[in-house]
């Protein structure tokens, strides 16, 4: 949306809030208005609300076609009070003793309120995770997909870019979370924990987007064992 859209570094810090050992950016673009009177919106991306979320989950769960591959869970309240949901999708017309042999998968998504279209990805992949294509009916088959579609409501609710109602970037406390200022990055990790031991965790995946970077890529862990 716009015309002339430019992003540069800004050479100088006029403003006494705006520190000088940091380097600033400035996203300018022109915009028509045809309308008088009229209320516009801009986006960074396609929004996608806490309460699209809630209602995408409700129409999958209450629908006959998922009753055998998606089972919803709560895995914690967020200092403001929302809830913070987790979905298991698997084929759960198998034995117990064969989903118990499974390998886990973990998806998560949206530790950063700004990045919608992590949300969107993760809509998608449950889609395909809870089809009749072949290759997901396979997928069910053969692992336990466990689903955070959204790591930080508060954040996404009250409107924030990065950060969550404490004002903290949640992807930067995963080393040691604190149950009582980051509920849903101490339960997510303590779910992945419980999770490997009772199967092995073949994947774990975390979707965001990105400021800069185009289309899709990858980063991963380097350890040792990888050489």
């Amino acid at each position: 949306v716009g015309e002339d859209v430019r992003y540069f570094p800004c050479g100088h810090h006029s403003h006494p809030a705006l520190s000088r050992e940091l380097s600033y950016y400035v996203l300018r673009w022109r915009m028509s208005f045809p309308h008088d009177r009229d209320t516009c919106y801009f986006s960074h991306s396609y929004p996608y609300p806490y309460s699209s979320l809630l209602s995408y989950m409700d129409g999958l769960l209450s629908s006959p076609e998922t009753a055998d591959t998606a089972r919803r869970e709560l895995l914690c309240h967020t200092l403001a009070g929302n809830p913070c949901y987790v979905l298991h999708i698997t084929d759960y017309t198998a034995s117990p003793e064969e989903i118990a042999a499974r390998k886990a998968v973990v998806v998560s998504s949206r530790v950063h309120p700004g990045e919608s279209n992590s949300s969107w990805m993760m809509q998608g992949v449950i889609q395909f995770l809870t089809s009749d294509d072949c290759h997901a009916k396979n997928l069910r088959r053969t692992f336990v997909f466990t689903l955070v579609p959204m790591l930080n409501p508060d954040g996404v609710i009250v409107g924030n870019y990065r950060t969550s109602l404490a004002g903290v970037d949640l992807n930067r406390v995963y080393k040691n979370p604190l149950e009582s200022l980051f509920p849903t990055i101490y339960n997510t990790k303590k779910l992945i924990l419980g999770i490997t031991k009772e199967r092995e965790l073949l994947m774990y995946v975390d979707l965001h987007g990105h400021s800069r970077k185009n289309n899709i890529f990858v980063y991963g862990c380097h350890t040792p064992q990888c050489d």
